[in-house]
């Protein structure tokens, strides 16, 4: 598979519940239950994905539990356990120009107002009041930094994201 094929993570199965195959779910979806927005899924079982399909489901208190289809007996939904939940890149949702997913801002180069290559954003750390960009430097950085976390606040700090060129122009000092 391409990049650009991978499954993209959702969440993961959790513990078996009931006798009647029902599985606990972890999501990962901004809202718990966005998770059943896309179907067929794709699990990862023994290292293979493979589609299923969610029969039905329900939260249980606070936790979402799931029927998938084929699944009919607790042995078989211990066996799914821990198993990750996933989807082709193709089912996520379109998106307006001027917005994009965590994962598209993977890989961009990250530039200051000033033009100082800053380095390529590693990762995105979500910290409940805004995410944060966590830039890997590049190899001989002018200040010494090994990476940068930037914090992602449009117009603010944020300045500009080129998703199709990979760029991000910031306003951020390079040496913090």
């Amino acid at each position: 598979m391409s990049d650009n094929q991978q499954p993209i993570v959702l969440g993961k199965l959790g513990s078996s519940h009931g006798i009647k195959g029902w599985l606990k779910i972890t999501s990962y979806a901004d809202s718990v239950e966005g998770i059943f927005d896309y179907s067929p899924w794709l699990i990862k079982e023994q290292g293979v994905w493979r589609e299923v399909k969610v029969a039905q489901w329900r939260f249980q208190g606070k936790a979402l539990v799931a029927e998938l289809e084929g699944v009919t007996t607790r042995e078989h939904a211990q066996m799914l356990t821990n198993c990750e939940i996933a989807i082709l890149p193709e089912q996520m949702k379109e998106l307006a120009d001027d917005e994009f997913y965590h994962r598209d801002l993977i890989g961009c180069e990250v530039t200051n107002i000033n033009g100082y290559n800053m380095g390529i954003v590693d990762q995105i750390v979500e910290t409940g009041s805004n995410d944060v960009l966590l830039v890997k430097a590049n190899a001989k950085d002018a200040f010494g930094k090994a990476e940068r976390m930037i914090p992602f606040v449009p117009e603010q700090f944020v300045k500009q994201v080129d998703v199709q060129g990979k760029q991000i122009l910031v306003d951020w000092d390079p040496d913090f």
